[in-house]
């Protein structure tokens, strides 16, 4: 059963296709508007209905979704009836392959156009990106033809492939084209090239990402393979998984190369397909709160959209491409598209029915000062820092799609909330030499700088984009044995104290540090619990942002931002980040009127679920860094699962190391070639060839002279400091009547209108969710609480429960049972046991979990009840009595052996006091230091034990059994001889040559117990 309106995607990938005209003709592009009347089939038996009312899709009462099963997966559509024509076979909303311009063959290729017929610029119908690329070739000429989402709109770029090495000319212009238009063009560019082969179909794309050049002629790169991740307001955020590097070059074969070939090389060894994203229109290089800004502002003055675009180049990857495309177009970003590397991941939070919660992080790295982690430390003299990465986590309740309200409200829909953290390495300059074979080499303080130039630079450019106040939370250790971490602990400090005393007393910096590796080995110290209380400090500070009109209706605004570092701002930083977020993911919901109160517990499915996307966060994170996961995750600080992770923390352990040792020199060379730090001149040394990357990341020192001298107590900006401002919403006049695509596309690009689409192809019903978590059995039974925040334990809860259990449980393991109404006869019984153990201290972690290896304390409640009898001999022992009932099950089996043995153990019994007497007379009863008080008559002893040794001395034993116990005789002689000494553990020099003292002499002689065998 297909629909009409719905979202684009899950996953959609492009591969070449190929260069006959004839194979393309065998696609069907996508439905336009010219196309409805045509295709109207694919729409239902009564398809002029579907057209004139894309609402008024009624379903027949026999094909009705039933109604949605509870499961881990998502509920799927009902199959159709009969497979419908043009239909896909796929798993996509869309086929694999990105569709090609259908340039049908034309009986004449005369281009034809009426007289007096105006040509529709870009923007004059509204918001119309371009998302599909097809890529045709002529033998001297590029062309790629650019099409929206309903193949209606259309655009041309020319790009001529007989310039000089080194030279770019690019043809374009601002004409929207029909898909007619287009058609005729090409047909009419087709037959002028008959001659040379006419035009043929390159390639179907995605995106352009722009322009790159190493020795010779220019690359065109294309991204061929996406998949979506997330959705924002209407808009999609779609993950790079594959790229083509086209040359723009006259013949198929160039010239062979060797270094450009190397150039190459090293380019493949940053791989685009990982953890690269791109929207065609939200900007995901800046914040939402940025983004809902710069809107209401362009709004205000009365323009429909931002004069122009505002990307945060600090985060755009491919901005190096995009330099040799903003010569030739009028904007750039009509046809490239900008990238982030970091970490993009979406999951829906259920709420019972019906109302649905998105949780969304993006994390952005800088593209300056990028490196792997020891060839990256400290700052550039630009203050740029090494690992910088800007952490968003948005929540938002989608009851409408879009960043407007209803009326339309433009950009006031109240249910959008975000909050921004910060990481990065210290701000000083300072390294550390990874040559040796050291796990963690020596850190080296290369420029004391006593106006700490390099930390106000970077401060000041957190205050630009953040505002203040900055909390600076550093976990770096303060006790070493030797000084590594804590040197930059003091400087670190110092720089703080330099810096704020020129700031406001308001605007300071404000610095908490503070050693969480040495509080996680401890054990009388909860590290998570220190983090919540500072996180606790941290949110009321810096606030977070809520959408709204104004502030009475509920507008809320981020200002300044929580900065957190460890040594290398992976494993602790995550940590602190994910406790932080935690914090404020409950001031967001109750923003949002989920929540009465602002906190959310441990171990709940939304934890849970947010515990996941920041794990997977932090190990995106630590391998492009790293070249690792993390080592230390949220169960190593919880104290969870201890002995399970190790082994993983080992194994990550090794993996940084070998990446560090051999693997980082090649990812640097790949950054420094993408990023443009390195541009190759004739005559100057290949990047191969560098001894060091120094100098591709801080400033030319012939350039110094040149800059201006940083001021040393003003070295702030003081417009940075003051509070950032969102106007409230309003509409002008002159905007009133204007159509709702003129300010935004969100329609078009999430309801796809006049397109086919199945909801099990549709990303809203595929993105995670916390019903996952959610036990299938107990739900049919009814004994689940649905809710999201109700904190789960290993065993059931009484408040879990909605109705008791119809089944018993049979499952293995120690089962605890409710206690009995009434004493029974076994509390009387075992009552000195059960005084000892509810006399044991009940150790409590806080928020930190039981390690999972602890047994459980078991309480006299847990005590399942029997019945037993006392009885008394002459000696007063206790004599165990007999039970007369029987376990009803084998779990009820196990609970009372349990029990017992327990009671046997701390009250230890004997059958026959006469028996007991001779236990404590017999001279085997040695205290730890032997003496000669309990010696008994060898005559005597010798007797017993040789005729305990002929016990099993049955038939056929013959002398074998006398030979044993002939040594073993020896052997016990001279255990009874140490007794009789008055120091019974002293080595004597004539006990050197015994047996048993064989092994004492291996240990002082420094052999290993674990490499020696008994022998035999």
């Amino acid at each position: 059963m297909e629909f009409l309106g719905e979202p684009s995607p899950i996953k959609e990938s492009l591969h070449d296709s190929g260069h006959d005209r004839n194979e393309k003709q065998a696609e069907q592009p996508p439905i336009s508007h010219q196309q409805s009347t045509t295709n109207a089939s694919l729409l239902g038996d009564n398809s002029s209905k579907a057209e004139s009312s894309l609402d008024a899709y009624d379903l027949p009462p026999d094909e009705a979704a039933p109604f949605p099963q509870l499961s881990h997966n998502p509920p799927t559509s009902p199959e159709p009836t009969g497979k419908k024509k043009g239909l896909e076979d796929s798993d996509e909303e869309e086929p694999h392959t990105a569709k090609s311009f259908d340039r049908a063959t034309s009986p004449h290729s005369a281009f034809e156009r009426n007289r007096g017929a105006v040509y529709e610029k870009v923007g004059e119908g509204g918001v119309s990106r371009m998302h599909k690329f097809t890529l045709y070739e002529t033998s001297t000429w590029y062309y790629i033809v650019g099409s929206d989402l309903l193949d209606v709109r259309h655009r041309i770029l020319k790009i001529d492939r007989n310039v000089e090495p080194g030279a770019l000319s690019i043809s374009g212009d601002d004409i929207v084209y029909t898909k007619k238009e287009v058609k005729q063009t090409l047909n009419s560019i087709d037959d002028g090239n008959k001659s040379s082969g006419g035009l043929k179909l390159k390639c179907s794309t995605w995106g352009l990402l722009g322009f790159i050049r190493f020795t010779g002629a220019y690359y065109m790169l294309f991204i061929t393979k996406r998949s979506q991740v997330a959705m924002i307001g209407g808009h999609y955020i779609y993950q790079i998984n594959g790229t083509q590097l086209i040359p723009l070059t006259a013949t198929r074969k160039t010239e062979k190369n060797p270094d450009e070939a190397r150039y190459i090389n090293i380019l493949n060894n940053l791989d685009l397909s990982r953890s690269f994203y791109f929207s065609y229109s939200y900007d995901i290089t800046r914040t939402l709160q940025h983004n809902i800004t710069q809107e209401r502002k362009a709004t205000q003055e009365g323009n429909a959209v931002p004069p122009q675009h505002d990307f945060n180049d600090m985060f755009v990857w491919n901005h190096h491409l995009l330099g040799p495309a903003e010569a030739a177009f009028k904007n750039v970003y009509d046809w490239c598209l900008p990238i982030i590397h970091g970490y993009v991941d979406q999951s829906a939070l259920s709420i019972y029915w019906g109302r649905v919660v998105y949780i969304t992080i993006i994390a952005r790295r800088s593209r300056f000062f990028a490196g792997a982690r020891f060839l990256k430390r400290g700052a550039n003299d630009l203050g740029y820092v090494a690992n910088d990465v800007e952490t968003e986590q948005i929540v938002s309740e989608m009851l409408t799609t879009s960043f407007h309200g209803p009326g339309p409200s433009l950009y006031a829909n109240p249910n959008l909330t975000s909050y921004v953290q910060h990481r990065g390495s210290i701000p000083l300059y300072w390294t550390q030499d990874s040559t040796g074979v050291s796990p963690k080499p020596a850190i080296e303080m290369n420029l004391v700088d006593p106006f700490y130039g390099a930390a106000a630079l970077h401060f000041d450019n957190l205050f630009k984009r953040y505002g203040a106040p900055i909390y600076v939370l550093n976990l770096v250790k303060a006790r070493e044995r030797t000084p590594r971490e804590s040197k930059l602990l003091k400087e670190f400090t110092d720089a703080i104290s330099y810096l704020n005393q020129f700031l406001p007393e308001d605007k300071q910096i404000l610095y908490k540090a503070w050693d969480m590796s040495r509080a996680s080995k401890s054990r009388d110290q909860d590290v998570i619990g220190t983090l919540e209380s500072i996180a606790e400090e941290i949110i009321p500070k810096t606030g977070f942002f809520k959408n709204g009109h104004d502030a009475e209706s509920g507008l809320k605004l981020q200002n300044g931002v929580a900065r957190t570092n460890c040594i290398d701002c992976l494993d602790r930083t995550n940590a602190a980040q994910f406790v932080i977020g935690k914090r404020a993911l409950g001031h967001q919901l109750h923003a949002l009127g989920v929540l009465n109160s602002t906190s959310v517990e441990y171990d709940s499915d939304a934890i849970n679920l947010f515990t996941h996307m920041w794990h997977d966060h932090g190990d995106t994170i630590a391998v492009q860094y790293g070249g690792s996961h993390l080592v230390n995750t949220m169960a190593t600080y919880r104290k969870i699962n201890q002995w399970t992770s190790h082994s993983r923390d080992m194994v990550e352990s090794f993996k940084r190391y070998y990446n560090n040792s051999f693997m980082d020199a090649q990812r640097q060379e790949a950054y420094n070639l993408f990023l443009g730090n390195y541009v190759f001149v004739q005559g100057q040394p290949m990047l191969w060839d560098l001894s060091t990357d120094y100098y591709l990341h801080h400033t030319d020192p012939r350039a110094w002279h040149e800059r201006r001298r940083p001021e040393y107590i003003n070295w702030f900006t003081p417009e940075y400091l003051q509070p950032v401002q969102v106007p409230p919403q309003a509409t002008p006049a002159a905007l009133t009547n204007t159509p709702l695509r003129y300010f935004d596309d969100y329609w078009v690009e999430y309801y796809r209108p006049r397109f086919i689409s199945q909801f099990n192809k549709i990303f809203a019903y595929n993105v995670h969710s916390n019903i996952r978590y959610i036990p299938l059995k107990s739900t049919s039974e009814g004994r689940y609480d649905l809710s999201p925040f109700k904190v789960r334990t290993n065993s059931v809860d009484q408040s879990d429960t909605l109705q008791p259990p119809s089944k018993p449980d049979n499952r293995k393991g120690v089962k605890i049972l409710e206690p009995p109404t009434e004493p029974s006869d076994a509390a009387s019984a075992l009552s000195s046991t059960t005084k000892r153990l509810a006399s044991r201290p009940n150790h409590t972690h806080g928020i930190i979990k039981d390690p999972s290896f602890e047994v459980p304390t078991i309480s006299a409640t847990n005590i399942p009840p029997t019945k037993t009898s006392l009885t008394t001999n002459n000696n007063t022992l206790l004599t165990p009595a007999t039970t007369t009932t029987t376990p009803s099950t084998k779990a009820d089996a196990t609970v009372d052996a349990f029990t017992r043995m327990v009671a046997r153990s701390l009250d230890p019994t004997v059958p026959d006091a006469e028996e007991y007497q001779r236990y404590v007379t017999h001279p085997l009863q040695l205290p730890l230091v032997v003496s000669s008080s309990t010696t008994a008559p060898p005559g005597k002893a010798n007797k017993e034990y040789i005729e305990y040794l002929r016990q099993g001395d049955g038939e056929g034993g013959g002398g074998g059994v006398e030979d044993r116990a002939r040594q073993s005789e020896d052997v016990y002689r001279e255990f009874l001889e140490s007794g009789s000494r008055e120091e019974g553990l002293t080595v004597l020099e004539e006990d050197a040559a015994k047996k048993r003292y064989k092994r004492y002499r291996q240990w002082v002689r420094g052999k290993s117990l674990f490499k020696q065998r008994p022998e035999v």
